[in-house]
Parts: structure tokens; C-alpha cells; sequence
């Protein structure tokens, strides 16, 4: 899937404009809005929707699907509102304050595909989905680029961190990978979306 940059422009402020209005509304949630026409934002696909500070780069949420069962646009919409909670900074919740001092990014997930082995995927380009025991879990390629770390520090910290296993639970027999491309948008501040 390729997007255009007016194609990348819209997700990006289907994204804004979503967050703002769970942020104004009394129950957190966001009003239905209508989401164009565009055949390309219409093809089912998966996406992560991501918030950094944007001095720091500290993680204010990460929150998205693989599947690709709905629409992009949707999916963007969805995910834009489930970044807000984001279990991981429930007692760190974003504020409407705090959208001038964020970045935006747009993660589009393209279909998930089996690995040979544990270690088949390459950790700069392609993300990693990870099911061990009764749990499964997933990086992002954004992970690898900005930490550095290679494969198997990245499954290990995958099982640590997200699937709340020994840190060698990727080794086991039953253990399985699924890896994947993706597309990202952004990331730009996200008060690219206020109007002067």
C-alpha cells in the first residue's frame, strides 16, 4: 500500500482531530465524524497509533491492531482514541495540555506473515509478533531502529516486557512468529492540527 502525501495528511488529522474531541468530551470518547471517500483510506488494513513528548522522545502511548479488518481511516480513528488509554500510563494520562508538547505517529501494518524460526525477520524493517505459552505480543520496527537492539534482545525483551515471560520463553519449541511490514506517517507535532 502506498499513500500520498495528501493521503498521509488526512490519517494524520483524522488522528488529531479525534484525540482533541475524546479529549473535550466528558466520557473520554469521540464523536462519529465523517471520514471521506478516498478509496485508498478505505482498504482494510491494520495500524498503531503512537504519542511521544516531543523533547524527550518518553513514550505517552502506543495503541493499535494487526488485523486488518477495518477500514484504514477507521482504523486510525479507533486507534486514536484507545491511545488515550493506554493501560501502560493510566496514572500518566495525556491531558488537553499536553497536545502541545507531543508528536503524532501513524504506524500502517501490512498483513502479518509466518516466520521460519523465531529469528527470521529482520529487526530494522520489519515488526514482530510473538506468541509463547498462552500469551502473545508485539514491537513495532520503530522499537529496533531507536533502541539498537538485535534480534534476540529484541525477543527477549518482547517476552519481558509484553508477554510477561523468562526472558528465554521465545526459545521454547512452541513458540512462534509471525513478522511484518509497515508504512509510517509522521511523525510531526501534533499542534500541526490548530488552526492559527
Amino acid at each position: 500500500m502506498e499513500l500520498t502525501a495528501d493521503q498521509r495528511h488526512t490519517l494524520l488529522e483524522v488522528a488529531r482531530q479525534t484525540i482533541r474531541a475524546a479529549l473535550e468530551t466528558p466520557d473520554g470518547s469521540a464523536p462519529a465524524m465523517t471520514l471521506g471517500d478516498d478509496p485508498a483510506l478505505h482498504q482494510p488494513a491494520g495500524c498503531f497509533v503512537t504519542l511521544h513528548n516531543l523533547g524527550t522522545h518518553r513514550l505517552r502511548g502506543c495503541v493499535g491492531r494487526l488485523d486488518a479488518h477495518d477500514p484504514l481511516i477507521e482504523a486510525v480513528r479507533q486507534a486514536a482514541v484507545n491511545v488515550l488509554h493506554d493501560p501502560r500510563f493510566v496514572d500518566y494520562p495525556v491531558r488537553l495540555e499536553d497536545l502541545q508538547q507531543l508528536e503524532l505517529e501513524i504506524t500502517v501494518i501490512f498483513p502479518l506473515r509466518p516466520a521460519q524460526d523465531c529469528l527470521d525477520f529482520d529487526p530494522q524493517t520489519e515488526g514482530i509478533y510473538l506468541m509463547a505459552e498462552d500469551r502473545a505480543g508485539c514491537f513495532l520496527p520503530q522499537v529496533a531502529q531507536e533502541t539498537g537492539w538485535g534480534r534476540e534482545q529484541l525477543l527477549s525483551r518482547l517476552c519481558t516486557e509484553k508477554l510477561g515471560l523468562a526472558p528465554s520463553a521465545w526459545q521454547q519449541p512452541t513458540a512462534r512468529l509471525m513478522k511484518f511490514h509497515t508504512l509510517l506517517i509522521g511523525p510531526e507535532p501534533f499542534v500541526a492540527a490548530q488552526s492559527a
